[in-house]
């Protein structure tokens, strides 16, 4: 490991003890080895037991968080997914298929969202209201008329929405802040940024109910928000204007053969799509074994002719500061990644993470610095599981109290708008042939730098 390697991996690992000697994040911990009280437990409510809300905001959070929150209520639509929730999870609090009727008896301080996107809004106001604090799932809503309410929402409800874009919190894509901070390649004046969703992984999302807009608001909001809250973070100023490009050409109508879905499908011998969902025992769990109770199907047909949303999308976008970005998504790639290269007044990063290759299993995800008329420079960051080790952080800022926030990383409701803005205006624009102003969406002035 040369000295540049060794500063990068220092780096992480030195923030990491940062935050992990700040007063406060082991209270809970020193309390109980001093027999001192513990602090006061958070009181939580969940809505929306998928298998997001299950695993990251449920058995994750009640396995390592117990000494911070309590669990006061779970709801769902559908009562023999609740029940398997509460099982998995370990939750011991009542459940719930009513939402008014779970937060006027549990009354709790915090309610995490995670339902459907297109339900996100009118779960977020309700809470705000209520006098909760609330977490939710990214994207924060689905269209801007949602996107000012929840912003109407926060401020005359005194209340705090945290969206949750765990993304920002990896190492590796916090070296990429923190080289960027450091003026490595001077100032910023454009990114390219490509994404790849392959056939596992991309396809699925065509199974569910996000192939349609209605519900998920397209991929633009549902996957995209993600790399646009990344762009937004790591650029340090808001976008001004987007023109997009989208089409559905591989999933949907273009298929050959189809079914309502792969169990029932009589072409499986034949689809390369063919997936059994009851080989995912969680799959299973939460949703095939309750599918009687709400028709909702799990293992739907990626060609289903009602499927409504792009498979390939391209964008470029204008920011505040001046900074042009080319953003595209791929969603039927041979493989799985990404690849992102910003180019600056004093040189050029590039980075890039492949995963489920086969012929190239390296234990870390590198990023390559050049320097105009100078030497080139390689960072190489362990990988992590969860999210690229994102997960844990977030969840720590989350629910530990008193937390440092060296690298500016978490994310309130102006954050979350912006993220689901550019996605907003590219669907927009894809439908329009136009390019769209974000400013014309919301009463959201773009500000020139962010922070």
């Amino acid at each position: 490991m040369n000295r540049r390697n060794f500063i990068a991996a220092s780096t992480v690992a030195a923030a990491g003890a940062m935050l992990s000697s700040i007063p406060g994040i082991t209270e809970a911990q020193n309390s109980k080895q001093n027999g001192e009280p513990l602090p006061k437990k958070k009181r939580v409510a969940l809505i929306g037991t998928g298998s997001r809300g299950t695993t990251m905001w449920g058995k994750d959070v009640i396995k390592d968080y117990s000494d911070y929150v309590e669990y006061v209520g779970l709801c769902d639509i559908n009562p023999g997914r609740l029940e398997a929730a509460k099982n998995y999870m370990g939750a011991t609090c009542k459940t719930f298929t009513d939402f008014e009727t779970m937060m006027k008896e549990v009354k709790p301080d915090v309610l995490i969202v995670t339902v459907n996107d297109y339900l996100h809004d009118k779960y977020i106001i309700r809470g705000l209201d209520l006098g909760c604090d609330v977490i939710s799932e990214k994207p924060m809503t689905t269209d801007e008329v949602k996107c000012q309410a929840i912003l109407d929402a926060e401020k005359r409800s005194g209340k705090k929405l945290t969206v949750t874009f765990n993304y920002r919190y990896s190492p590796h894509r916090s070296k990429i802040w923190e080289l960027i901070r450091n003026g490595e390649i001077g100032e910023i004046t454009s990114v390219d940024f490509h994404w790849y969703l392959d056939t596992s992984h991309g396809a699925d999302y065509f199974r569910r109910w996000h192939r349609k807009r209605e519900f998920s608001g397209s991929l633009w909001l549902h996957k995209a928000s993600h790399h646009f809250d990344l762009l937004n973070w790591w650029i340090d100023s808001e976008p001004e204007e987007v023109f997009a490009l989208g089409n559905l050409e591989f999933y949907g109508k273009n298929g050959k053969q189809r079914a309502v879905n792969c169990r029932s499908c009589n072409h499986k011998d034949t689809c390369d799509f063919y997936w059994d969902v009851n080989t995912n025992p969680h799959y299973k769990m939460l949703y095939t074994d309750n599918e009687q109770y709400d028709g909702y199907l799990r293992d739907g047909c990626v060609f289903k002719e009602d499927i409504d949303i792009f498979d390939k999308m391209t964008a470029s976008i204008k920011y505040a500061n001046g900074v042009q970005v080319a953003y595209s998504v791929v969603t039927y790639a041979p493989y799985e990644g990404y690849r992102i290269a910003f180019n600056g007044t004093k040189g050029r990063i590039d980075a890039w993470i492949q995963e489920k290759n086969p012929t190239y299993e390296a234990d870390y995800d590198e990023i390559m610095i050049t320097h105009n008329f100078g030497k080139r420079d390689y960072f190489r960051i362990a990988k992590s599981e969860g999210h690229g080790g994102g997960d844990k952080i977030l969840h720590d800022h989350i629910f530990k109290s008193n937390q440092a926030d060296p690298f500016k990383q978490a994310a309130g409701v102006r954050d979350g708008a912006f993220a689901i803005l550019i996605g907003i205006a590219a669907r927009k624009s894809c439908d329009s042939g136009k390019p769209v102003k974000i400013a014309d969406l919301t009463d959201l002035v773009p500000r020139v730098k962010k922070t």
